[in-house]
């Protein structure tokens, strides 16, 4: 039986820093296994103001504050806010041609656009903390769009980029090999190299708190869509 080597992976810019959005310590768990033994330091980003109720969401705040001390990482929780979430879900959805985001499909428009909201979220935090690569855990779920995670991500970036330009702040900027950004999208399948096997065995060595839904409140509706494919 051959044994698969552990995967290693290369940051863009050869960055040994990056911020991870993280949606909870089940699916960052093997990822950020991954980004240490090849040399990245994540620091970790928890905003998830999808998931409902509160009490789901600090839960899964907690196990990943959990398993970030355990490695010895910084770990940065967002605002909480459930109902800001909510409002630009519904307006971007709809703007997209989605008019029913409660029995929209996974990986519809309501998923795309809770993405790029979380995905912002974070991008605007890199930003203003000197952060110069941005990736994020939601790549780690067979039942998302990578498709849509990438769109998403790349839309973020280059909205926060374009915000702050607009806003003429400045931040610290340091000489490395990606000129052309001050920040950019890391875009990573995070389901390869044998991390969804190794995921199961931190969940279990940790004893994490396994959930089977994303925690948004319409995740376990009705799959019926507004959309006919994905993005």
């Amino acid at each position: 039986m051959k044994i698969q080597k552990p995967l290693t992976v290369s940051a863009p810019g050869g960055a040994e820093t990056v911020l991870l959005h993280t949606c909870c310590a089940p699916c960052s768990s093997a990822i950020i296994e991954c980004l240490m033994r090849s040399g990245i330091r994540p620091t970790i980003y928890y905003c998830n103001p999808n998931i409902y109720p509160l009490e789901e969401y600090l839960i899964r705040k907690d196990e990943c504050t959990r398993y970030a001390s355990a490695l010895g990482l910084d770990i940065v929780d967002a605002d909480y806010d459930h109902s800001d979430w909510l409002q630009w879900v519904r307006a971007e959805a709809a703007a997209d041609g989605c008019v029913d985001i409660v029995t929209e499909r996974e990986s519809g428009g309501r998923c795309l656009e809770c993405f790029k909201y979380r995905l912002l979220k974070s991008a605007e935090y890199a930003l203003e903390h000197g952060f110069k690569v941005l990736t994020t855990t939601l790549a780690s779920s067979r039942w998302k769009s990578l498709e849509q995670i990438d769109k998403a991500g790349k839309w973020a970036v280059e909205r926060a980029l374009a915000s702050l330009d607009q806003s003429g702040a400045d931040i610290q900027t340091e000489s490395w090999s990606l000129p052309e950004s001050r920040l950019v999208w890391w875009e990573q399948n995070w389901r390869k190299g044998g991390l969804q096997e190794r995921r199961g065995e931190i969940i279990r060595e940790y004893g994490f708190y396994n959930q089977t839904w994303c925690g948004c409140e319409f995740s376990q509706t009705s799959p019926s869509s507004c959309r006919t494919g994905q993005i």
